[in-house]
């Protein structure tokens, strides 16, 4: 409570008592007397001992302006900016002292004494403490290199990308002197901790129902030190889960410096089979895809990839509709695919605020051959805004497409290559593809246009829980390029999100408004992951 009343001006605050009352009803208070005394406000700002810059500059740097509210807390933070500012110029033995004049008249001058020292360049950048992962690895996330101005603030950014990777339980990163005048030496010290795991569990959710897994992760892989294969900065995982409705296996290979270049190459090889997808068939699915990715611009990244797959239907039902059987023949895909993805969230997990926008462009066939000839698109795009009372508004809408080639004629794309909206994901007030053209049976056949939109605002109600009030809307048209609304579904719902020790979980219930067709009442949801 002191340091609250300091922080806003009231630096003569006595907290004179802090006790405990109870009423006749039971309920107990915590009583605490305070003198807050006057508030007090910045009288003169001035700067001294400054050199390499401008009283002018000095005053862009620091929030606290001539009148406002004298804070501890503030001028804390001014003093940092300043020698944040004076670092990233090299002076690394910049010294700001803080001076505040007795009160008079309701205000307080203050004084920021600077010594800055003498500007420095780096040396050599020094490496010890990492036993198993190689000096390179540590290298190209330091951004700074011999020659240059040692500059603190590029330093720290370099600290904190080094304790990002997860190698490492403690980085220290610190100037020493190397008896040279205006030159130091950077050391960073490291200390590794265990990057692999072989992980067990077991889930449920609303689609895939009653499923486990194993996996082994190596987070620090090292594909060419054989036998402990650890060190590289490379990422490596294999996945192999089953359940009642579906089973699967995955080896998943990322070079995330191809060439020692900030070139990220993924390898992935997959086999699937789900029972979820189809009340009258089962599909399995396998092959493996090639991606390349390179970041572009700030917050902006690109990939090219390419995708083949072979996909089937087993286990169809007697009583499948001719249409449907039509559908579900075996098909190879040879996919080559193009993305843009510009992303500024504060946190990939609980977003506040910030936005996520996907373009992707894909061409299936030609020229690259398979059984199927077709093209698509999907732009995807999220929007978050951090209201008053920790509120978190989420606007998140999609629209995608696909059209065969030519030399398909007018023949519609096969089932397994549609879109269908309905489930956890998108549309919570239906069952899963349930939104979109069906059968004579009520079976849902998918199309090649879809477009949707979710609004959804979540609360803090205690801490690791917040609710949320949602709204989904979206449609799936049978042809290409038609987006019209005729047969719009959608529903409104409440949730709940729980970040517990075993992941992240979310319930949802939704209830359709305007069901296109649908004859579904309330949906619940369970699911393992936050949905976007």
């Amino acid at each position: 409570v002191r340091e609250f009343y300091q922080n806003h001006g009231y630096i003569d605050v006595v907290v004179r008592d802090v006790r405990k009352e109870r009423t006749s009803g039971g309920t107990l208070y915590i009583v605490i007397a305070i003198d807050e005394g006057p508030q007090y406000h910045v009288g003169k700002l001035s700067f001294v001992g400054y050199k390499a810059t401008t009283q002018d500059k000095l005053r862009a740097v620091v929030k606290t302006k001539e009148g406002a509210v004298y804070s501890a807390k503030a001028i804390k933070d001014d003093a940092k900016a300043i020698a944040d500012a004076y670092g990233s110029g090299g002076y690394v033995d910049l010294t700001v002292v803080p001076e505040s004049s007795p009160p008079h008249g309701g205000l307080i001058d203050l004084t920021y004494r600077i010594d800055e020292g003498q500007r420095s360049y780096v040396d050599r950048i020094n490496i010890s403490g990492n036993t198993r992962t190689k000096d390179k690895v540590i290298r190209r996330e330091v951004l700074i290199a011999p020659g240059d101005v040692f500059n603190t603030v590029r330093v720290e950014t370099s600290k904190k990308r080094l304790e990002n990777l997860g190698y490492f339980s403690k980085v220290d990163a610190f100037p020493v002197d190397t008896g040279v005048e205006g030159r130091k030496n950077l050391d960073l010290t490291v200390e590794e901790k265990r990057t692999g795991s072989l992980n067990f569990g077991a889930g449920f959710s609303t689609i895939d129902s009653l499923i486990g897994f194993v996996e082994l992760n190596q987070g620090n892989f090292d594909i060419t030190n054989w036998p402990a294969f650890t060190g590289g900065g490379q990422k490596f995982r294999i996945r192999l889960q089953g359940g009642t409705q579906r089973r699967d296996a995955e080896v998943t290979f990322i070079e995330p410096w191809f060439m020692d270049r900030p070139i990220s190459v993924s390898l992935a090889t997959y086999y699937h089979e789900a029972d979820y997808l189809s009340s009258v068939y089962d599909q399995r699915s396998y092959g493996f895809s090639l991606d390349v990715r390179k970041a572009l611009l700030p917050y902006l990244y690109g990939s090219i990839g390419y995708h083949f797959e072979d996909v089937d239907a087993f286990n169809v039902a007697i009583d499948a509709t001719p249409e449907l059987r039509a559908e579900i023949g075996p098909e190879t895909k040879s996919t080559v695919s193009a993305s843009l993805i510009y992303d500024t969230r504060d946190n990939p997990f609980i977003t506040r605020r910030g936005e996520r926008i996907t373009y992707t462009w894909y061409v299936t066939g030609f020229p690259t051959g398979g059984t199927e000839h077709f093209y698509g698109f999907d732009v995807e795009a999220s929007k978050y805004w951090h209201l008053p009372w920790d509120l978190i508004l989420l606007v998140n809408s999609e629209v995608a497409g696909l059209d065969a080639l030519d030399e398909q004629g007018n023949r519609l794309i096969k089932i397994y290559d549609r879109l269908f909206l309905g489930g956890s994901n998108n549309l919570r007030g239906f069952e899963y593809r349930d939104v979109g053209p069906k059968d004579q049976h009520g079976e849902p056949l998918g199309g090649q246009s879809m477009a949707r939109t979710t609004v959804e605002l979540t609360f803090p109600i205690v801490e690791k829980a917040r609710g949320a009030l949602f709204y989904d809307t979206g449609f799936v048209n049978v042809n290409p390029w038609d987006y019209n609304f005729n047969n719009i579904a959608s529903d409104v719902g409440i949730g709940l999100r729980l970040d517990l020790p075993i992941g992240p979980l979310r319930i949802d219930y939704g209830i359709p408004i305007q069901k296109a067709g649908n004859s579904s009442g309330g949906k619940i949801n369970f699911n393992v992951g936050y949905q976007f």
